[in-house]
């Protein structure tokens, strides 16, 4: 019973579960699945999960002369023959998560299944048998925690569909019988359907595992199979709205990696199942968010990592996977690095890394690229939608160059935080300006309560952490007050066609009884300087604004300004208005609470402005960070 409360409380909270009216104002794909239908269109024979017969014989083709699939296919066996050495999974649940479990099995019964195809070998056989027959005698796989269904069930249907004909007989059938009783018909139960109609990942990921199930199950329980396969095609758009207008995604590049790659893996099942993706890729804003994952990577290798993203320094090999399938998609080379890809494979081989738990439908991709063109990102981006961001960078290619990442929205968005009006910023090698990103949500559930960390109402205990309050992003706060949590910062102006670009965000709701109005304007002087300008009018009992900078820096604090010092490179902070103002520096290594993310030299950079300083309660704050 508790556990079906929190379910419903994160239901609210954690998924955002919309109204059969916001529901019409969302993308309507082709939705012709009935069970007449699944009967007439689905692919008769295995493989059909991503994998076809005529996909096989390529990527065989590809093992002979292409040096991309063929290092890729090392790696994947590398991973399958480190799994023989590993003992069988077991059921251990870490808090509300069998996640890992899940995932563990996904990466294992991936691989096997896979090289087994390429290069049939009995101990893959053997082995791939006992992975399922494990799984599938768990006593559930997790529901209340409905991902964990999502990710084993996808394991499990890979299995057996790229197992066809090595596996036995009863292991399939005990295989089907998991995925009937502890996927497909749990997941029309009561308590356990809030993912259904969900606008973030959940939706994706959960709808993938149970759409891979159906079609496993088709032969088995053609009606309700048909029924989940078309549930998934009328309730994926409300996931896909997270892409609108323009690609940028809500919860950040890392569950950017997460909901696109089940939404990709999905689209290919459906193509190969049924010759159709039902139009779900032609969403708005979908096949752009290829370039959106691109452009947030700043020149040091590390991203924009706003949101619950984490602080990943290079591209993972696991996101540039997921990047080959817009590149075979379209035939542009944007997408799939070769060289990169190649020699980044063979780093991850000889430090005996862990392929991504979708390797064996990264290795279809790479094998269907086919170069047709190559493009080029733009030097300025901004995108609308329910979390705005932009990008102005620099058009070199050296780690030296200027990168600039500046965030709008709102904290009650999905995997949220009150960071409207921070930026991050890269010159000469050095991220000056730094977001405090993610951290681990199961230790911070067993402190905090799960219902204390994801719920984003105003006066949430979440906004007490480093990385989810407006006091530790690098943007304003008034009178040491929180923003309001669901005011919504958009750009009013983004002007990229020349060589100062300009980008203003409308801040007046993220303040909200706080100041009357507040608009924040990034200018690119030059491929040195940013100029920062934040111009609003106060209200009557104001008493102070606090311009704030998170920074690892060293910081040197001087008359009007300070000199930032970091791996040899410097950047000088001029306050040019209000005069006669000094920075002051609050350390926050260690951070404030002891379960908060400890960031080694995390520390605030802040300009404290009384409010007499200003006339007519009408105000402006400019500073200039400046490279040498």
């Amino acid at each position: 019973m508790k556990q079906t409360i929190l379910w419903l409380f994160l239901c609210v909270f954690y998924t955002g579960i919309l109204s059969a009216q916001e529901h019409e104002e969302f993308f309507k794909p082709d939705n012709p699945v009935t069970q007449a239908w699944l009967k007439r269109n689905i692919r008769k024979s295995s493989p059909k999960l991503i994998l076809t017969k005529s996909i096989e014989k390529k990527i065989k083709s590809k093992l002979k002369n292409d040096e991309l699939v063929q290092t890729y296919f090392q790696f994947l066996k590398q991973s399958a023959d480190e799994v023989l050495e590993l003992p069988p999974l077991e059921r251990d649940q870490i808090g509300r998560r069998l996640l890992g479990v899940s995932r563990e099995a996904l990466r294992r019964i991936g691989a096997l299944a896979m090289v087994n195809r390429l290069e049939p070998d009995q101990k893959y056989v053997d082995r791939l048998e006992q992975e399922i027959i494990a799984v599938c005698g768990f006593s559930d796989w997790n529901p209340s925690h409905f991902l964990d269904v999502g990710e084993m069930a996808l394991a499990v249907s890979l299995g057996i569909d790229w197992g066809d004909g090595y596996l036995s007989d009863e292991l399939v059938k005990t295989a089907k019988k998991a995925l009937m009783d502890k996927a497909l018909k749990v997941s029309f139960e009561e308590g356990h359907t809030g993912w259904v109609n969900a606008k973030m990942n959940w939706n994706q990921v959960c709808h993938g595992g149970i759409s891979a199930a159906a079609i496993m199950l088709a032969d088995v329980d053609p009606a309700l199979s048909a029924k989940a396969i078309s549930r998934a095609v009328e309730k994926l758009p409300l996931a896909l709205s997270a892409y609108v207008p323009d690609g940028a995604y809500p919860e950040g590049p890392s569950y950017w990696d997460y909901g696109t790659s089940f939404s990709l893996i999905g689209l290919g099942m459906y193509e190969s199942a049924f010759g159709t993706d039902f139009r779900l890729s032609q969403a708005s804003g979908f096949m752009e968010s290829a370039d959106y994952r691109l452009l947030v990577i700043g020149p040091s290798g590390a991203y924009f990592n706003y949101s619950d993203a984490g602080d990943n320094t290079h591209m993972k090999l696991s996101t540039r996977g997921h990047l080959a399938w817009f590149a075979q998609k379209t035939g542009d080379a944007l997408y799939l690095d070769r060289e990169a890809y190649i020699k980044q494979t063979k780093e991850e081989i000889a430090a005996k890394g862990k392929i991504s738990r979708l390797g064996g439908a990264i290795l279809i991709w790479l094998a269907l690229f086919e170069e047709e063109k190559k493009s080029a990102l733009p030097l300025a981006w901004q995108a609308d939608g329910h979390n705005p961001i932009a990008i102005i960078r620099s058009g070199s290619e050296s780690k030296d160059a200027f990168f600039l990442g500046i965030k709008g929205g709102a904290g009650s968005v999905n995997h949220g935080n009150m960071d409207a009006g921070s930026f991050i910023f890269e010159l000469n090698g050095v991220r000056w300006s730094v977001d405090p990103g993610n951290q681990g949500y199961n230790e911070l559930e067993q402190i905090m309560g799960a219902r204390n960390l994801w719920d984003r109402s105003q006066n949430s205990q979440r906004w007490s952490l480093v990385t989810k309050n407006n006091y530790c992003h690098s943007t304003l706060t008034v009178d040491n007050k929180l923003h309001v949590v669901d005011g919504f910062a958009e750009f009013t102006e983004f002007a990229s066609d020349q060589d100062e670009k300009t980008a203003i965000l409308d801040l007046t709701p993220v303040f909200k009884g706080q100041l009357k109005s507040v608009s924040r304007k990034f200018v690119k002087k030059d491929d040195q300087t940013l100029v920062i300008e934040d111009d609003f009018e106060l209200e009557e009992n104001n008493e102070f604004v606090t311009w704030a900078m998170m920074t690892q820096a060293e910081v040197a604090t001087q008359p009007e300004g300070a000199v930032l010092t970091q791996d040899g490179k410097t950047l000088n902070l001029k306050i040019v208005s209000p005069g006669d103002l000094q920075v002051s520096v609050v350390a926050l290594d260690p951070p404030p609470l002891y379960y908060d993310k400890k960031i080694e030299g995390l520390k605030r950079i802040e300009i404290k402005i009384p409010a007499y300083v200003f006339e007519n309660n009408r105000g402006k704050i400019t500073v200039e960070l400046k490279g040498n």
